[in-house]
């Protein structure tokens, strides 16, 4: 590494690399995921009445959730005892597996409910895995002053694909149902490859006198003593978890706004629209000041556009509404991932962000499956409303049970912390 400092993590070539492949696999996934609830929906109102092909959309949810919940300990372990970079190839190879297998199937006219669910759970394997690897992976790739930047522009990358990949993959779908695998499967490789030009990165060896059962409960025993980053987490996690409108989505494109599945890709792209933009003036002016506030100020609006959608029936409004949601969800993200990697130190990456992984990824899909079964008992609107006023009601809750959050003035982090990346150790 040289002495001139880096003013754009752009300008590294690993970190171009790796925000090249969190593109790319993020317009894979979305692109596969928004066909998934698509076809699990449709397959299921061919022979169920609308609550119980609901409650299909929910056990698609539950399928992503259990590997998470199950492997917390050992992802967010292995990610900090093996080498980040391989960890994130295999679970894109496996990926590619899923992507080419549904291809395969859509092909054959031969996909089933069970086969969904199966292929679902491993896309579920793979996200435990990776997330854990690629968020510790990235602070080793750009100096500690220029990674809130970095954290901005990965989100930029997330938030890309997941704004351009629902649409490509309902159009896909519509000229012909293999092709959005099909494309998913390239993807995924390109992933691969791309992952494959990142160098080796000097690691800080986990203490081998501790039991590795030990080691992997650590990254729990940090969270509970840091109550900063534990608030942010939890707080992600009930708001995402009550106000999870994005998995009634094909029943609003389907039976309430009747815009298809065409329609659909519209609707899972608009709150990563309204993130993608966040993240772009995130990446030019990080927030500074008066983080904590404006993180429950968030949590709070992107209730308020919750309980707006649910009721809309005009479908502009519930694409600015979603929209509305991802901004502010964006927010929450941009303020949770900088806590986090400023302030974990590099040997508890992987465990800190598995539980981040389960608490922030897993409430996504638990919240799809508590939205399915609130659907299926007391209907699509009525289950999305009651969400966004929860999540609100929790905004108010969190300022109080975790004053480390609103007297979060900026990312400034404790003296005691190693302030140096691990692309400065390698210097």
């Amino acid at each position: 590494m040289t002495n001139s400092k880096p003013v754009s993590p752009l300008s590294i070539a690993a970190y171009r690399h790796y925000w090249c492949a969190r593109l790319t696999s993020t317009l894979a996934q979305n692109g596969m995921i928004v066909v998934i609830g698509w076809e699990t929906y449709d397959i299921a109102r061919r022979t169920m009445p609308p609550a119980k092909a609901a409650l299909q959309l929910g056990l698609i949810g539950v399928s992503q959730f259990m590997p998470l919940l199950l492997l917390i300990f050992v992802t967010g372990w292995v990610a900090d005892r093996l080498d980040r970079r391989w960890i994130a190839r295999s679970t894109a190879l496996l990926e590619a597996g899923c992507a080419a297998a549904l291809a395969i199937m859509a092909w054959r006219n031969t996909t089933t409910l069970p086969a969904l669910f199966a292929i679902a759970a491993l896309l579920g394997v793979a996200r435990a895995f990776a997330g854990p690897a690629l968020q510790a992976l990235s602070p080793n790739l750009v100096p500690r002053a220029i990674l809130p930047r970095a954290i901005a522009l990965s989100s930029i990358a997330w938030q890309s694909g997941a704004v351009l990949g629902p649409p490509i993959g309902g159009y896909l779908y519509a000229i012909g149902p293999a092709l959005p695998f099909v494309a998913s499967t390239v993807a995924f490789g390109l992933t691969f490859s791309l992952l494959m030009t990142i160098p080796a990165i000097p690691r800080i060896a986990l203490d081998s006198r501790r039991h590795p059962l030990r080691q992997m409960i650590d990254g729990m025993l940090y969270l509970r003593q840091n109550k900063l980053v534990l608030g942010a987490i939890s707080l992600d996690l009930f708001a995402v978890l009550l106000g999870g409108a994005t998995a009634m989505l094909p029943i609003y494109a389907r039976d309430i706004l009747h815009v298809g599945v065409s329609g659909l890709g519209h609707l899972r792209a608009a709150p990563a629209f309204g993130s993608a933009l966040t993240a772009i003036w995130f990446s030019n002016r990080p927030l500074k000041t008066n983080v904590g506030v404006k993180l429950l100020f968030a949590v709070a609006l992107f209730g308020v556009a919750t309980v707006v959608f649910g009721l809309s029936r005009w479908f502009p409004l519930s694409l600015a509404c979603l929209a509305l949601l991802g901004a502010a969800d964006m927010v929450s993200v941009f303020v949770r991932s900088t806590l986090i990697q400023l302030y974990t130190p590099d040997d508890m990456r992987g465990r800190v962000g598995a539980v981040s992984t389960l608490f922030v990824s897993g409430s996504n899909e638990l919240g799809e499956a508590e939205s399915g079964f609130l659907a299926a008992a007391i209907g699509p609107v009525w289950a999305v409303v009651g969400g966004g006023i929860g999540t609100i009601a929790v905004a108010i809750i969190w300022a109080r049970l975790f004053p480390e959050i609103p007297g979060a003035r900026s990312f400034a982090t404790p003296d005691t912390l190693d302030d140096v990346s691990g692309q400065e150790k390698a210097a």
